[in-house]
């Protein structure tokens, strides 16, 4: 498996000041799926906001890139400690130029090295709970579909108003809601 010393942010919950590290990742055989601390991180291909990978298991968004030499990997804006895992020191030390890192900004630390190949590949290949309702739900409008197919699609989207991150999201599912809500109210 081919390995290479990257930066990593949790953005998800966070602006520019999520925890980060500097670590050693290794690559799929693919090279579609990034492992680091007994995670697996796939792309986003352009539409994350301010994130390019997503974590496979939690869906948590993260920034992930090559290492500066400039120690620049944090936003100018962002802030907070950057965790450097122990194995890699020397090797980020001459990456950078430097004999030591400034313990105010880094910390050591140790992660996980195994690789969740088993447990991703099993989640990726489960297959999909057949549900009472088909996803050709989605495209219907309002006054299609039955009064048990708005309340389940209402129930989804109840959560997914709560889970969702950004506003300009959680506006649009809430407008579904409202619209759905008001078509089930007419009929009663």
């Amino acid at each position: 498996m081919r390995t290479e010393i990257k930066y990593l942010e949790l953005k998800s919950g966070f602006s520019d000041n999520g925890p980060a590290w500097i670590g050693m990742v290794s690559f799929s055989k693919s090279g579609k799926t990034i492992y680091f601390d007994g995670k697996a991180f796939q792309s986003l291909n352009g539409t994350g906001i301010s994130a390019n990978y997503f974590d496979l298991e939690s869906g948590n968004e993260y920034w992930i890139s090559g290492v500066k030499n400039d120690m620049s990997d944090r936003h100018k804006f962002g802030g907070g400690k950057i965790f450097v895992e122990k194995r890699i020191l020397s090797d980020y030390l001459n990456i950078i130029g430097k004999s030591e890192l400034p313990k105010s900004e880094y910390e050591l630390v140790e992660v996980k090295t195994e690789k969740p190949t088993e447990r991703i590949n099993e989640l990726e290949n489960k297959k999909l709970e057949p549900t009472e309702f088909g996803t050709d739900l989605y495209f219907k409008e309002p006054n299609e579909l039955s009064d048990s197919e708005i309340e389940h699609l209402i129930a989804e989207l109840i959560i997914d108003e709560k889970n969702i991150v950004f506003n300009k999201a959680r506006r649009t599912y809430k407008k579904k809601r409202i619209e759905l809500e008001a078509e089930l109210e007419k009929r009663n």
